[in-house]
């Protein structure tokens, strides 16, 4: 669910979103900027009209005073005759004198404030009013008349123009509708050139993670070519510089690590041939302490056991360093297990007060004997050491969760059981559970060399504490293993 909300929501998705944002509040903005300005202008070259043509009838026409009824509305149906841009209802006001050019009662739509404003004026005003949904202009002009003096003073006539603006209307909806049904297209054309930016900002990125799989997968010399001087070529040549640095690293260290394995291995090889002949003649004195004096007799054991345990570390270094060197090879047989294990326990003469086995009969497994006898002495040897007596060890045989049938050797300890700060590196190489002791009775190699020969079968270990108390060492093996790496 993570990876397909990373699919969904990616860098890609979020550039196509971000380029039709910006693309759609552009459209969107000059939609509506067109779209005021578009209906401005088409409401005030009506509004301008309307107002100049019915001022202009109105200081042209000549109005007797007091007015007469019958002549008046005679003079309103000739002017608003004449209306422009379309005809207009011209209504007339003479204290309470009311005429009108036509039927419609047209004096709800004339506001208090447009008389108000009459009245105080002498230039005419006018005002665009909404109606029962139907949109109006409507102008107010008042007639004057000249005084003696030269000047003009109201007359006390208000004439009214009230034109419907339903074409108006009609224009404004028609642009609103063109400037929606413009931007909709426009933002399905914006997503071709949203696309293609996408690609040509992402394929750098794509480029710099196929560099990077590969050089998590090992291929150190992987490269990406540097285009243009933006940022992405500035990344793409930092990232070419650390993968370069990687890649002198990585080979110095592997330069190193071969060294060390090829000097753990010269070493062990040169010191077999002088062990051997130190054992032989340590084997002799030992025999023959009896007779020396107790000092040196001390002395030859001493001699006799270090002897003995730097022999067994050479054997270890050297078994190590062919896992290292992949050199380590199965040699396979069917063998029985249990006769395997109870071998392996006659071989180092541990008893069953040491050592308490459950081991069934009839099983059958396809191992290599040698590499199977070292995992089983290791794993008793280290339980006998570093747990206590008795160690059980458990056989049996059963299905893997997602394998064929696996072979299972536990092996419980009776002692305190493995710290949890141990734990994790239980088999690492020369790890000491306690810092304080110099050294130990064995090598220190024997469960990182375990660990070696069981993943030679396919197989796996783990340490454990056991519920009931003591560390739990858990070996699973195919129960016909074939040669799983080195």
């Amino acid at each position: 669910m993570r990876r397909a909300r990373t699919a969904v929501f990616g860098l890609r998705t979020r550039l196509v979103l971000a380029f039709l944002l910006v693309a759609s509040v552009s459209a969107g903005t000059t939609a509506a900027l067109t779209y005021r300005e578009a209906r401005n202008a088409l409401l005030k070259t009506a509004q301008d009209t309307a107002v100049s043509s019915f001022r202009d009838q109105v200081q042209q026409t000549v109005f007797p005073l007091p007015p007469r009824p019958g002549e008046l509305e005679d003079t309103l149906r000739r002017m608003a005759g004449k209306g422009k841009p379309r005809p207009w209802v011209v209504f007339a006001e003479y204290g309470s004198l009311r005429a009108s050019s036509g039927t419609t009662p047209i004096s709800a739509v004339i506001t208090p404030q447009l008389r108000d404003a009459a009245r105080a004026g002498t230039d005419g005003v006018f005002e665009r009013v909404v109606q029962d949904g139907v949109p109006y202009l409507t102008i107010a002009v008042p007639t004057l008349f000249e005084t003696d003096s030269g000047g003009t003073l109201p007359s006390g006539l208000l004439l009214y123009a009230v034109m419907r603006m339903t074409d108006e209307k009609t224009n404004v909806d028609a642009l609103l509708t063109a400037a929606r049904d413009g931007s909709l297209p426009g933002l399905a054309i914006a997503l071709l050139p949203a696309l293609f930016a996408a690609r040509s900002v992402l394929r750098p990125v794509r480029d710099l993670r196929d560099a990077a799989q590969d050089i998590g997968s090992g291929r150190l010399d992987t490269r990406i070519e540097a285009r243009g001087s933006g940022e992405l070529a500035e990344l793409a040549r930092t990232f070419n510089e650390s993968a370069g640095e990687l890649e002198r690293s990585v080979h110095d260290l592997r330069q190193a690590e071969a060294r060390a394995r090829r000097f753990a291995s010269d070493v062990s090889h040169e010191l077999r041939s002088p062990l051997a002949g130190m054992l032989a003649v340590t084997d002799v004195l030992n025999e023959d302490a009896a007779h020396l004096d107790r000092d040196t007799a001390q002395a030859v054991r001493l001699i006799t056991s270090e002897t003995g345990k730097l022999a067994v570390l050479v054997e270890d270094l050297m078994e190590i360093s062919r896992f290292d060197a992949r050199a380590a090879e199965l040699n396979t047989d069917e063998v029985d297990p249990a006769e395997a294990i109870r071998q392996s326990m006659r071989n180092r003469h541990w008893t069953d007060g040491q050592v308490v086995t459950h081991l069934p009969e009839g099983i059958r497994a396809r191992l290599d004997p040698r590499r199977f006898d070292v995992v089983i002495a290791n794993l008793v040897g280290n339980a006998l050491r570093h747990g206590g007596a008795p160690v059980t060890v458990t056989l049996s045989a059963r299905t893997g969760p997602d394998a064929g049938p696996l072979l299972v050797v536990e092996v419980l300890d009776s002692g305190p059981g493995i710290g949890p700060e141990v734990l994790p590196h239980i088999f690492d190489r020369f790890y000491k559970a306690d810092a304080a002791r110099a050294r130990s009775a064995g090598s220190g190699l024997g469960l990182a060399i375990t660990q070696k020969n069981v993943r030679l079968h396919g197989g796996t270990v783990r340490a454990e504490n056991a519920l009931g108390g003591g560390a739990l060492f858990t070996v699973e093996m195919p129960l016909w293993a074939q040669e799983a790496g080195r």
